[in-house]
């Protein structure tokens, strides 16, 4: 599952075109937060906070029992409903309010339409100054367009952030994988892997990596690979079985002569024994027949 650990005042990106799973990552992400303790302010530019919430549960993320013991507020508006600068001051106000941990905006790239890259850019660097003076981690999702997403949004704000995430697809006959990579993350070590991810009704989770001769297999290819390599398991098991069995035989077999053995012997033994006590019996009896004679 995404969960994941960071540097406390870290900022992180996640970005990715329409329908590849930005705002679940997110909601991911303030779920485990308030799971820790944390507190998380919750910034929604796309959806109000009942439809947040009420998608999130498709996937198995139930935000409102955060939201109830107050460890998690959303806040939902339209980005065109102020200018930058008001944003910028409100958001101020609600995090010296709230004092969160974690704080979430969903998407950034909706401010564009009340300013230029530009200006963005230079309202974004006062805010993430903001948050890292009071050591509160960001994570910002970024909607990118077509072909050149990460071309976009380098030119936008990934230069700001400390770790950034690429979503993505990758279709394969005729059919569209949810991808992830990541492609920065100062002062971490990390995989530079593509990695398919899924999301299922109990949350989001990286599947097993499945290489192939032309880079790591998603999708159907890698639903095929593992039904292979479940079907080559199954095949072996029933030899497995076998060989078991016949050890199992050998030894019943071993006991049994082992037992025929010992018998062999004690009914032996008592045999010599039998004819050692007659043998001492028929050397005693000259000596009795002599002492009755005697008499």
């Amino acid at each position: 599952m995404l969960g994941g650990g960071y540097y406390r005042g870290s900022s992180i990106l996640v970005s990715g075109i329409a329908g590849t799973g930005k705002t679940s990552v997110a909601a991911s992400f303030a779920n485990f937060a308030c799971a820790r303790g944390e507190r998380c302010l919750y910034f929604a530019f796309e959806e109000s906070e009942g439809q947040l919430v009420r998608n999130m549960r498709s996937i198995g993320i139930d935000l409102g029992p955060w939201i109830k013991s107050g460890l998690l507020q959303i806040h939902a508006s339209r980005p065109t409903v102020h200018g930058l600068e008001m944003h910028l001051a409100m958001t101020h106000k609600q995090v010296n309010a709230f004092r969160p941990d974690v704080v979430v905006i969903d998407p950034l790239s909706n401010l564009i339409s009340v300013g230029s890259d530009l200006q963005v850019r230079s309202m974004l660097t006062r805010l993430i100054d903001f948050l890292k003076s009071n050591q509160i981690t960001a994570l910002f999702t970024d909607l990118t367009q077509g072909g050149g997403a990460m071309q976009n949004t380098e030119v936008r704000v990934s230069s700001l952030m400390d770790t950034w995430l690429l979503l993505g697809f990758v279709e394969e006959q005729g059919e569209r994988t949810r991808v992830l990579s990541l492609l920065k993350s100062r002062g971490m070590a990390h995989s530079t892997r593509v990695r398919e991810f899924v999301l299922r009704d109990d949350g989001i989770h990286l599947t097993e990596v499945h290489a192939g001769a032309g880079g790591v297999l998603t999708g159907l290819n890698r639903l095929t690979r593992e039904a292979k390599a479940n079907a080559a398991e199954m095949r072996h098991t029933p030899d497995l079985d076998a060989g078991a069995r016949a050890v199992r035989r050998r030894r019943e077999a071993l006991e049994t002569t082992i037992a025929a053995l010992t018998a062999e012997y004690e009914s032996e033994l008592d045999e010599l024994q039998a004819a050692i006590e007659q043998e001492r019996a028929q050397q005693n009896a000259p000596d009795d027949d002599r002492s009755m004679d005697k008499r």
